[in-house]
């Protein structure tokens, strides 16, 4: 057939040399240009490689599309020199030359034949999107080259920088089309519209359908559900203004896809995801109506399986989605959302390296021979966070040795194309006899991990909800039942479960009764780190066997089981805050842990303080990880180990808090002394833990504690020679000159004292003092009244400065006292008996 004129053409002859020459070459083409399309049958064309040609697409779209055109160009069917291989799917023969193929094949191709025979050539297509596969192809491709020289290798891309990726591959020519640009006149919402989403189509379609007298309007949704609710939506008007609604996304039939993309003169209302973006061109669009949003494919930071999420796109893409309105002509972009909103999002999106969970990909680094992922030559090295966890996971599956290297588990798990999760579960179920039911619960989180809500554990009866077991079995019964037979997504479960089942061997066939366990127990396997326990029986409060807390989500039919799985969960904020939600469970028994996982499994038996009782006990406990299975109390038995335990649950709370501190204080304060003026005797510590070391000593409770007289342990701490140091050096009371037996008070962080009437010092020209005169004592001189008119160290001073004065102001207070002149020569009175 006749080729229309593209604008990457004037750039192929370049191309062929390039890739000739130098065996590598990096291109840079705007979205439309052609590069897709032409650069695979220009190289087919000038024989620019041996064997077949390899063209990786991010989508199982645009792979067959892709493989159609060129297939219709060359005047063939597909499946001739051009043929086409995504997962489960496979239209070549001997004939093919060129092969479109998703990006996940080569890897898994370079796996089986590392040195890719038979392949001459390989085009990645779309590289900006920076998926992970697509990452992880370019990696591999380039070490292949190392040995491969004459393996040819262009990477081509609609809006990322060339410059790296040249570097990476060694320096490769860059090549640059510029395309055909039309001007496209862009409007903006002037505020952010609160409608639902197909209402705002049907506003956009309303705004721009008198502009667009002839050519397509196209309409970038997040998914196909939304296509289905805007076909709904916009049906009437389109028809009535001469548009034919047509949807395109990926779970559509071929017929449908090509209707959508096949050029016509008949006016389209094309209602399209992403796939349109970059990877699908359609020819006479005139207007674009875009929501802003995609259903991005990402992976569950909880399960690390692949999910969807709807999030804004990237100013990058905006743009994009902008520009197919000006292939052919001048365009329209009504964008559904504010220019404020645009500049607030980012650029460009994340690469999928830099957020994605790299179990898949660290499991086919280590079947490739690169043990430590962290020294392979990545384009864009991933997190290293990200590579621990992979390797956590995958020792845990049983798929890695502890040095790296891939065991025997890991190559089966290679074996099946879904992530190792979903293989450790098929291999399990094959185990147990339940290879049909692996492979239907495999596919049910594979293609779109359960969730609870109508049709799942809402809607069905109440007896079947209290006996329920797993929203994955739940979900399986409902899809065998047609309850939820949603077309493709039912559709595609039913292909994918078919596809794994041909992987499985399935030798022996577990007894009908058995098998909702087998199947349970293969779940547990592919999800070894994800047990959780109710904290109460009924509740929905989870603790996780990895550490934290989590809620199951109340649409779960999982609502009785005491231990459980949690397959899928997300962070939301609940009412007190950031929570993990479990929205998909599955309960497990304690015995499976130990059948599949006795390594795991922790046997404690060790001493503990209860807060409830108030005492020691010996806690007994089997758990996995953080989820206790089985736990036992008993009293402790007396024990140095038991002591220990007692101890510092006093200093936790503070020895004030558990008994009378006012005479320890004082003894302390005097032990402290003790220590200072007698460092070579043996003393014991006087921080609080060694305080409560002392009381704990033979007691196992706090209520023991608090009966114990504190300071009376303490002095029987000390060894006999430190008890009469104790009481000759530092003794508690002293007898003045007079008789009079008084309390020496010691205080800590201040020098002792003594008080006593003023009378109680005639004839005393110096104080009282400890250890031998080492120590003065503070005098507290004391009044009739008891209180005390002077507190001094010197005496003395005392005498010749105070006294004469305080001598005549008392002696008016208290004739009866004895007030003496010359207190050195007087007596002190002797102490009343009695």
């Amino acid at each position: 057939m006749k080729l229309s004129p593209l604008p990457i053409d004037s750039l192929l002859p370049s191309v062929v040399e390039a890739v000739a020459t130098r065996g590598t070459l990096v291109l840079q083409a705007a979205p439309g240009a052609g590069k897709t399309t032409r650069v695979p049958r220009v190289l087919l064309d000038a024989g620019a490689f041996d064997g077949e040609l390899w063209v990786l697409e991010p989508r199982r779209l645009a792979t067959r599309l892709a493989a159609a055109r060129v297939a219709e160009e060359l005047g063939e069917p597909v499946g001739q020199r051009v043929g086409y291989q995504i997962r489960f799917e496979e239209v070549a023969s001997s004939a093919t030359r060129v092969r479109f193929v998703t990006e996940g094949l080569l890897t898994r191709r370079l796996l089986s034949d590392p040195g890719l025979r038979g392949v001459g050539a390989v085009v990645l297509d779309e590289f900006h999107e920076r998926h992970l596969p697509t990452d992880l192809g370019l990696a591999l491709l380039r070490r292949l080259r190392e040995r491969r020289p004459g393996l040819r290798l262009v990477v081509m891309s609609a809006t990322i920088d060339p410059a790296p990726v040249a570097r990476f591959l060694g320096d490769a020519p860059v090549l640059t089309s510029e395309g055909r640009v039309f001007p496209v006149e862009i409007e903006y919402l002037p505020a952010a519209d609160t409608r639902p989403l197909d209402a705002q189509v049907l506003a956009g379609l309303k705004r721009l359908a008198p502009r667009v007298t002839d050519g397509h309007v196209l309409v970038f949704l997040p998914g196909a559900a939304e296509i289905r609710r805007a076909q709904e939506a916009c049906a009437e008007y389109a028809e009535r203004h001469g548009f034919r609604v047509l949807p395109l996304h990926g779970d559509l039939p071929a017929e449908a896809q090509d209707r959508a993309v096949r050029p016509s003169k008949e006016r389209k209302l094309i209602l399209s995801t992403n796939v349109a973006e970059t990877s699908v061109t359609v020819d006479g669009v005139a207007a674009v109506i875009d929501s802003g949003l995609a259903r991005v494919a990402t992976h569950s930071p909880w399960s690390g399986l692949p999910s969807l999420r709807v999030q804004p796109i990237s100013q990058a893409s905006a743009a994009q989605r902008a520009g197919r309105a000006g292939r052919t002509r001048a365009g329209l972009c009504l964008r559904l959302y504010t220019a404020a909103d645009l500049d607030r999002r980012p650029e460009r999106d994340l690469p999928e390296i830099a957020r994605a969970d790299l179990a898949e990909t660290v499991l086919a680094l280590s079947a490739a021979g690169a043990a430590d992922p962290r020294a392979f030559g990545w384009f864009e090295a991933p997190p290293a966070a990200a590579l621990q966890a992979a390797e956590e996971l995958l020792s845990r599956l049983g798929a890695r040795a502890p040095d790296g290297a891939l065991s025997e588990l890991g190559r089966r798990l290679l074996s099946f194309p879904v992530h190792p999760r979903l293989g450790r579960i098929l291999v399990e179920g094959e185990r147990r006899g339940v290879s049909p039911e692996a492979a239907r619960a495999a596919a049910v989180l594979s293609e779109r991990p359960a969730r609870p809500g109508p049709g799942l554990g809402e809607a069905r009866r109440p007896a079947a909800r209290l006996s329920a077991r797993s929203d994955v079995l739940e979900q399986m019964e409902s899809l065998g039942s047609g309850e939820r037979a949603r077309g493709g997504a039912a559709q595609a479960v039913e292909r994918t479960a078919r596809q794994l089942s041909r992987a499985l061997h399935g030798r022996h066939r577990a007894a009908p009764a058995d098998r909702e366990d087998a199947l349970l127990l293969a779940l547990l396997a592919g999800f070894p780190d994800r047990v959780a326990r109710r904290r109460k029986p009924h509740a929905p409060e989870l603790v996780l066997s990895g550490g934290g807390s989590a809620v199951l989500d109340p649409a779960s039919v999982v609502q009785e089981p005491t231990l459980l799985l949690a397959l899928d969960a997300e962070q939301r904020t609940g009412p007190r805050g950031p929570e993990v939600r479990v929205r998909v469970a599955s309960a497990i028994e304690p015995e499976w842990l130990l059948e599949l996982f006795p390594e795991q499994l922790t046997d404690e038996d060790r001493l503990v303080f209860s807060e409830e009782s108030g005492r020691v006990e010996r806690l007994t406990r089997l758990a996995y990880g953080a989820v206790t299975l089985e736990e036992r109390r008993t009293p402790a038995e007396p024990s140095e180990q038991t002591e220990a335990v007692l101890a510092e649950a006093i200093r936790a709370r503070g020895l004030a808090n558990v008994v009378d501190t006012e005479r320890t204080e004082a003894l302390r304060a005097r032990l402290e002394l003790a220590r200072m003026l007698f460092p070579e005797q043996r003393w014991p510590e006087l921080d609080e833990a060694g305080l409560g070391a002392v009381l704990a000593r033979g007691r196992r409770s706090l209520a023991e504690v608090r009966e114990a007289d504190p300071a009376a342990e303490l002095l029987g701490a000390l060894s006999p020679e430190a008890a009469r140091l104790l009481a000759r050096e530092l003794p508690e009371r002293m007898a003045l000159p007079g008789g009079r037996s008084v309390q020496v008070h010691y205080v800590p962080g201040q020098p002792p004292w003594i008080a006593s009437r003023l009378q109680d010092f005639f004839g005393l020209r110096e104080g009282p003092s400890l250890a031998r005169g080492r120590v003065p004592l503070v005098l507290h001189l004391l009044a009739p009244n008891q209180r005390a008119v002077q507190v001094t160290q010197d005496l003395a001073g005392f005498w010749s400065r105070h006294y004469p004065s305080l001598r005549r102001e008392l002696g008016r207070r208290y004739p009866r006292h004895a007030w003496p002149e010359d207190p050195l020569h007087a007596s002190p009175p002797a102490p009343r008996r009695g």
